[in-house]
């Protein structure tokens, strides 16, 4: 492939520099500050191709085009077994998230989108609105003094607030949220110890949601779940794929909303100017999480999709069933969309961020994440004037999801 600046992706130097960065990326201080190492991608063009024929895109337009074309798939499964997982159907752990709509194509993505849209409204999310009163409740527990932000909010925080929406008990929430953690881990790591212990806790997950559908199947409430139980018609969610969905949804609700949380507290600690502006102006709120999802996102790739046959996209030339991976870090600060795209500016009015993806696939719950993060982050400042940092944040080991372990802060 020849990628459009005409540099040829298979050069000495272009590989070698393709090479250094995504070494780098994969390292810890990479994952703690990837976006120089964007910008030396960037340096070779929007799209250019690794030597092992991936091809990147760091454009924001190219990859924005990307995300939109329905001809590029997701084939988890072939990716799977092409790692020694043949029989990955058979492991409760990536059956549950490779089988999720996450990873489905049209028509079956279509399907199981439609029906949980029904059900996933804006309006539903508004009329709950539990993201006030947990927000407000865990903040009380504070003491003065130093405290892991992420330890006692931005995890527990996102799991309570999709745990009511959909309908999960309180007492539960902790117990989903050290469930979803193992899971998840499959996202970046499929050794055969990660399965195991993701297996245990996708199989507990699937009896506790699978349980908690049978209840609302006899006693309905105002919940997400109870929706989903209800639905109508012949197409309806099968018991399987409830249960699927459901813990798509906890995870995918919690995991990068927790990234946002923490991330974004992050930089406008590192920004005091921007957070005294958010203090005082709240109807900045708005633009201010989008600019911080933008400034640091907390997913940073959109990876291994494929085309059945060759093609071109946005000019970008793909071959037969060739890996093409968007980093949405680079093109969140491509500086032919974004001006100053690596300072943080809480009232940007530019092109909305990549970092909820895009076409088909746009990310389902991002008006929630918007809802918590413009509650949260602001109320936060409000409550502690004088917060601060009080230690360097640690990023988890996550390449795909991107957050932190801890971020400790003075209250």
């Amino acid at each position: 492939m020849q990628p459009p600046n005409g540099q040829s992706g298979s050069s000495t130097d272009t590989s070698q520099i393709i090479t250094e960065v995504l070494d780098g990326i994969y390292s810890e201080s990479g994952r703690a500050n990837p976006y120089p190492l964007y910008a030396r991608l960037r340096e070779l063009g929007p799209v250019v191709t690794a030597p092992n024929g991936t091809v990147l895109i760091t454009g924001y337009h190219e990859q924005l085009a990307f995300m939109k074309d329905h001809r590029l798939l997701k084939l988890p499964g072939r990716r799977l077994a092409a790692t020694g997982w043949p029989d990955w159907k058979e492991h409760p752990s990536l059956r549950l998230m490779f089988d999720s709509m996450m990873f489905l194509n049209p028509p079956e993505h279509t399907r199981l989108r439609r029906l949980v849209s029904a059900a996933f409204t804006p309006g539903r999310v508004q009329r709950l609105r539990p993201v006030e009163q947990i927000t407000e409740g865990m903040l009380e527990s504070f003491s003065p003094g130093t405290v892991n932000w992420v330890e006692h909010f931005a995890l527990p925080m996102p799991i309570a607030v999709v745990g009511a929406l959909l309908g999960v008990p309180a007492s539960d929430w902790p117990l989903f949220q050290s469930l979803a953690a193992a899971w998840t881990l499959v996202l970046d790591d499929v050794s055969p110890a990660t399965v195991e212990r993701a297996d245990r806790s996708a199989i507990e997950m699937e009896e506790c949601v699978a349980r908690l559908a049978e209840d609302r199947a006899k006693q309905p409430q105002d919940d997400l779940i109870s929706a989903m139980v209800a639905a109508q018609g012949d197409d309806k969610l099968t018991r399987r794929e409830l249960v699927t969905m459901a813990a798509l949804l906890l995870v995918a609700g919690f995991e990068t909303t927790s990234g946002l949380l923490s991330k974004g507290l992050a930089a406008l600690l590192n920004h005091p100017e921007q957070a005294d502006r958010l203090r005082a102006e709240p109807e900045l709120a708005g633009p201010a999480i989008e600019e911080l999802v933008r400034y640091d996102a907390p997913v940073q790739f959109v990876a291994n999709r494929t085309a059945e046959e060759d093609l071109e996209v946005a000019g970008i030339k793909l071959a037969a069933r060739q890996p093409v991976w968007a980093l949405i870090g680079a093109g969140n600060r491509d500086p032919n969309v974004f001006s100053r795209p690596d300072e943080l500016v809480l009232d940007r009015q530019e092109a909305p961020p990549l970092s909820y993806g895009g076409g088909i696939h746009y990310c389902i719950g991002a008006a929630l994440a918007r809802l918590e993060a413009q509650v949260a982050l602001p109320t936060v400042l409000r409550r502690f004037p004088d917060i601060e940092l009080a230690g360097p944040p640690v990023p988890r080991a996550s390449h795909l999801i991107s957050g932190l372990l801890s971020l400790p802060v003075s209250v």
